[in-house]
């Protein structure tokens, strides 16, 4: 794929979303690895700490013209790296990657191009996606391994009351007694870190949740109270790598985990539908493009403009209700094909088949009823379709009001009425017909 860029150059342009920096530490892609791993360049034995992976993905920029996309999203990024370093040795990196022309409009000897290698790639989604599977399997063992773990022991970080065993216990005391909820235990990996992270603040005398250094432990406890501080900073990305659903679903944070928590969800609760705007329906043409609110405009559009008279046509047919839809529907149908629904002549186009239907007088002739007074034409050829929603055999109903009231209903796709009277029942009700009650 060839993108080309004016005459700026390549560093001024923005793949990505910006985001201003959280945290200096490493993104979610290396949850579980050490920091201090070693990353080779793909191309050269340039390497880089994994904590200072934004140093190797510069050095692929400027010395080799590769772009990574969405690395952030990379469960594994060493293994990434060492994938496509095999790969690359393997074949031209133009097979990978979509090639990006700079400074299209200038001197030929000015033009660069840069390569993009993304999930738009097969190969590299399939790759994405093992590493994904593949660190959410390390992630779930170590799970087990500290649920399996009797020998926790540790003090709450808000009284002195000491907890054994399972670490759930400590976790729900917190939340039970002192408010402070990191989560769902179920939903927590590497408790043990975690609480040591959350223990080195409160003793360098720092807020959990604004992060905001006090004097002495009082004035902190009494902030914390006072502020209703007593939980995490959604903001700090620090937590994300201690919740498993981060590993589960890329994008989606702690905070997330923590709403689901069925023990603060709110029951019963009434929704709002203060906000709720009607939009009006728009009718559409049958033959083009015109929309209309106003059904009577509509219906005159089309009458005036085309020579299609709707109503003219349910009267001279006797046309039921549910008649009217399917005949809508099969006209809808057929001009979507780009074929006559008067002669089945096709065309190579709507609009060819619109200016034949005009010119052969073919919008008022219809075919034999059978051919669209058909079952499958009871199911719209547009969901939306307004013009269906006005239908009505309100003309008919009138004319049976005028007859009188007491005339039977009979079932719309029943229309042998001798073969109805035949029937005893039946029989003996329209005898009754027209006796005063």
């Amino acid at each position: 794929i060839l993108i080309q860029m004016n005459n700026r150059t390549f560093n001024e342009w923005i793949l990505e979303p910006l985001c201003f920096p959280e945290r200096p530490a490493a993104e979610i892609g290396s949850f579980s690895h050490d920091d201090a791993e070693v990353v080779t360049c793909m191309f050269c034995s340039h390497s880089n700490p994994l904590l200072e992976k934004d140093l190797l993905l510069k050095h692929l920029v400027l010395e080799h013209k590769l772009v990574i996309a969405d690395v952030k999203l990379i469960a594994d990024f060493p293994r990434y790296m060492q994938y496509w370093k095999k790969r690359i040795s393997e074949q031209p990196i133009t097979d990978f990657c979509s090639v990006i022309k700079t400074n299209a409009q200038g001197p030929v000897e000015k033009q660069e191009h840069y390569f993009l290698l993304c999930d738009v790639l097969p190969e590299d989604r399939v790759l994405r996606e093992e590493l994904q599977q593949k660190r959410l399997e390390e992630i779930l063992e170590q799970q087990q391994r500290e649920r399996d773990d009797n020998s926790f022991q540790r003090i709450c970080m808000f009284c002195n009351e000491e907890f054994t065993g399972n670490r759930s216990s400590l976790l729900n005391h917190m939340a039970r007694e002192h408010s402070f909820s990191m989560g769902l235990p179920d939903n927590i990996v590497y408790c043990v870190e975690f609480l040591d992270h959350l223990q080195r603040k409160l003793d360098n005398l720092q807020c959990l949740y604004c992060e905001k250094t006090f004097r002495d432990k009082t004035t902190l406890k009494d902030h914390m109270r006072k502020k209703q501080h007593r939980r995490i900073n959604a903001n700090n990305h620090e937590y994300d790598r201690f919740y498993i659903i981060n590993y589960l679903e890329l994008g989606k944070t702690w905070e997330e985990v923590q709403s689901e928590d069925d023990r603060e969800m709110v029951e019963n609760e009434e929704d709002d539908w203060s906000d709720w705007q009607a939009h009006p329906m728009c009718a559409v043409c049958l033959f083009c493009e015109q929309q209309s609110e106003s059904m009577d405009q509509i219906y005159t559009h089309m009458e005036e403009t085309h020579g299609f008279d709707l109503h003219k046509l349910k009267t001279e047919l006797h046309l039921r209700f549910y008649q009217q839809v399917k005949l809508v529907n099969y006209i809808r149908r057929e001009i979507h094909h780009c074929r006559c629904y008067g002669c089945q002549e096709k065309f190579g186009s709507k609009a060819e088949v619109i200016h034949h239907v005009m010119d052969a007088g073919h919008v008022m002739q219809l075919p034999e009823t059978s051919t669209w007074d058909q079952p499958q034409y009871y199911f719209p050829t547009y969901e939306n379709d307004a013009l269906l929603c006005v239908l009505s055999d309100s003309d008919s109903e009138s004319e049976d009001h005028g007859r009188g009231g007491d005339i039977p209903v009979i079932a719309e796709d029943i229309s042998n009425l001798r073969a109805l009277k035949q029937t005893s029942v039946l029989n003996h009700l329209l005898k009754d017909t027209g006796c005063p009650s």
